[in-house]
């Protein structure tokens, strides 16, 4: 039987570790969790208030880091420094995040650690929240500048009759399953407070035939929404 040595990226806060089976090249699974400290997890801090038994296990397993440096305190040029290891503010975005249906930030010649790696023999495979532009497809007879500035607008309300000119029917381009991973299942953004809120497997939008345009409970956002999309039950999703 053939082993396939893996590669994961997860963007989520809470996820449940497999078994890894060390081969000549080990599986490698990167884990990026917002608004995590330090001292967050016990194997750095045994006063940690947050139990952390799968991570500590893996620390205990593997190997523990003591010097590591932020590209950036918020989430888009953050993820950007991790997947291509260039630096964040290099790119058409020179402040904040990408809020709604942004372009791909991230050129699609770039080597990331997910090509790097699949080029070595990895199968690659990521998970939560991407945050780093997707290419979008304007429905028939609706015009949409994918092509403003950035970021584009942030605040609660985003432009109406932009979202609602998207074409959910068409799979996205540009992202993640262009840039190095073969399996993929993410939101394009702040997965609860971000339009569209929904998920997007290998490209594809999910549920979204009835999308509408709402305010799904616990976001501040509003947006086109998945028929059946439940804030509470989105990290669940993305664990199991």
């Amino acid at each position: 039987m053939k082993e396939v040595r893996r590669f994961y990226v997860i963007l989520v806060g809470l996820v449940l570790l497999p078994n890894l089976i060390w081969a000549a090249l080990p599986n490698i699974i990167v884990i990026m969790a917002d608004d995590m400290g330090y001292g967050d997890v016990g194997s750095y801090n045994a006063d940690s208030r947050i139990t952390t038994p799968h991570l500590d296990r893996l620390a205990a397993q593997g190997i523990r880091f003591t010097d590591a440096h932020s590209a950036d305190s918020v989430c888009t040029p953050s993820r950007y420094g991790l997947l291509t290891g260039r630096y964040c503010w290099r790119t058409p975005l020179k402040r904040s995040v990408l809020f709604n249906y942004e372009p791909p930030l991230i050129e699609a010649d770039r080597l990331t650690i997910a090509s790097l790696l699949k080029a070595k023999g990895y199968r690659t495979a990521m998970a939560g929240k991407w945050h780093l532009g997707l290419g979008f497809t304007a429905k028939p007879y609706h015009t949409v500048d994918f092509d403003a500035p950035l970021p584009w607008k942030g605040g609660p309300l985003p432009d109406r009759a932009v979202s609602e000119s998207i074409d959910f029917s068409v799979p996205v381009f540009g992202g993640p399953e262009e840039l190095g991973f073969d399996e993929t299942y993410y939101t394009a953004g702040c997965s609860t407070d971000q339009e569209p809120f929904c998920f997007i497997e290998n490209g594809r939008f999910l549920e979204m035939e009835k999308a509408s345009y709402r305010h799904p409970a616990g976001s501040w956002r509003s947006g086109m929404t998945a028929t059946d999309w439940d804030n509470k039950t989105v990290d669940v999703a993305f664990t199991n």
